[in-house]
This record gives structure tokens, C-alpha cells and sequence, in this order.
């Protein structure tokens, strides 16, 4: 099957639009033919099982990865267009599922490199360390080495480094994997205040119940397509997991048990 030209998109309506996005790995299709389209303003959680094309099409959107065929729109430019790209990737933070941290530099160290890279005044990346550190949280440990941080820690310290340059689109492939509670609420209510604030944050979570009260819209991938999108006002009394199971598909006929911990096994 050859794929169909990838139509133009009307990129200035969305913070994150794709049009037939897909990518294949060998004569496996992990995205297939992904149409999103993320209003700005919005905090968009994308769901689905493990495998579904989550992590890939963060990758693809965020330039890690190529794309086999389709286009890409963020913030109304192309990322594959080389006079566009170094001004998406200027406004846009990523947090991936792969902490490439630089383990060998204290906290502090590695925030002040990223403050660099984009060009921040010495005095902006100061200021701005200083907050983002008491903000989350992360203690003494901004002069600790990467190296000793906790997991946690080290999802704060990524957050910390995709805010400093103050983007119009995060992108968090899930985030608050291994925070602790309190950490967690605080990085919930900063990201909706940056939502307020026009901000649009794309965000992948196995925690549905974070996602429920988080986000404002949502979409559920499924083997690479996309099977649901909408607001979560439209959920009308149904919770997300119950329509989250109803598109991926329940667990009937699935083994649930173990032969050892039946009550009539002894």
C-alpha cells in the first residue's frame, strides 16, 4: 500500500497538528496514519496501552525521531523545515521517557548549561534557577551530581530544564513517574498555571486519575491510530478509565489469577 500525500495543514489553528503521521520500525507500523490536532491553551493528555505509539510519537513531534511519512505543525511552523526548525525547537520543553541528563554536573550546573544552549542572559539563568529550585522542591540537591539523584529528582530536574526558557509548548512523556505526593501537586498546579497563562502542555500518563483531573482534553491511541479525542467536560458522568477500557478493550477473557493465591488452591 502506498501512502497518500500528507494534505496541507492550517498549522496557525492548532499548537500541535499532524496530518497521516506515521512510523514504521522494520514491517512494524508503530504510528499509523496519526491526525492530531491540540488547540493552544489546552493541557492534552494522549493515552494508551503500553506499546500503543505514546513514546514514538512524542519522539516524532519533538524531532527525536524521523517520521516515515506525514507532516508535523507545532505552533505554526515545521520542525522538518530547516529555516523553521531552530525556532520550534526554541519554543518548546521536553521532558522524555529517556532522562538524558549530563550525570556528572551538580543540579545546578546542568540547569545553567540548558540556560545557555538557549541563550539566556547569565543573569535570566540565575534568577530563574533559584526559583525553579525552590519551586520544586529539589533542596540541596542543586549542588548535588546528577548521578546521586533520586528518580524522582530527576524527573523534576528534567521539568525544571523544559521551563527555564520559558516555552509555548511542553511536551511530557509521563512526568510524574516516581514523584512523591507533595511534589507531584506542586508540579500539577505549576502546569496549570502555565496553561492559564496561554501555554499548551502535551502529557503521556499511566495514572489516569491524574489525567482526569489535570487535563482539559484528551485522546487514546491504540496500535499506533487514533481511537478517541474530545474535552473531558464531554465525558458526562462517565469516568476516563471506563471510557479509556471501552477503546482499547476490557479484560474479558484475559487470565486475571494466579493458581497459587485461589482461595481453593490449598
Amino acid at each position: 500500500m502506498v501512502d497518500e500525500p500528507a494534505q496541507p495543514l492550517r498549522a496557525t489553528d492548532y499548537a500541535i497538528a499532524t496530518s497521516k503521521l506515521c512510523r514504521s520500525f522494520g514491517g512494524f507500523r508503530a504510528v499509523d496514519e496519526l491526525d492530531l490536532r491540540v488547540d493552544a491553551g489546552t493541557l492534552y493528555g494522549f493515552l494508551g496501552r503500553n506499546g500503543a505509539g505514546k513514546s514514538t510519537t512524542i519522539k516524532m513531534l519533538t524531532g527525536i525521531l524521523a517520521p516515515s511519512s506525514g507532516s508535523i505543525s507545532l505552533l505554526g511552523a515545521s520542525p522538518g523545515d530547516e529555516n523553521e526548525a531552530a525556532e520550534v525547537r526554541r519554543r518548546i520543553g521536553v521532558v522524555p521517557e529517556d532522562l538524558a541528563l549530563f550525570e556528572l554536573l551538580t543540579g545546578r550546573e546542568y540547569l545553567d548549561f540548558v540556560g545557555t544552549i538557549y541563550l539566556l542572559d547569565e543573569a535570566v539563568v540565575r534568577e530563574r534557577v533559584d526559583e525553579l529550585f525552590e519551586v520544586l522542591n529539589v533542596g540541596g540537591g542543586e549542588k548535588q551530581l546528577v548521578l546521586e539523584y533520586s528518580h524522582g529528582m530527576r524527573k523534576k530536574l528534567a521539568l525544571a530544564a523544559a521551563l527555564i526558557a520559558d516555552p509555548a509548548l511542553l511536551f511530557l512523556d509521563e512526568p510524574f513517574e516516581g514523584v512523591d505526593a507533595v511534589s507531584s501537586r506542586v508540579m500539577r498546579e505549576l502546569l496549570q498555571r502555565f496553561v492559564a497563562r496561554g501555554g499548551t502542555v502535551f502529557i503521556t500518563s499511566h495514572v489516569l486519575d491524574v489525567v482526569e483531573r489535570l487535563c482539559t482534553h484528551v485522546g487514546i491511541i491504540d496500535r499506533g491510530r487514533l481511537v478517541y479525542e474530545a474535552p473531558l467536560s464531554e465525558l458526562d458522568g462517565s469516568t476516563l478509565e471506563s471510557v479509556f477500557i471501552d477503546r482499547v478493550g476490557d479484560a474479558a477473557g484475559m487470565r486475571t489469577d494466579l493458581s497459587w493465591l485461589r482461595e481453593d488452591s490449598g
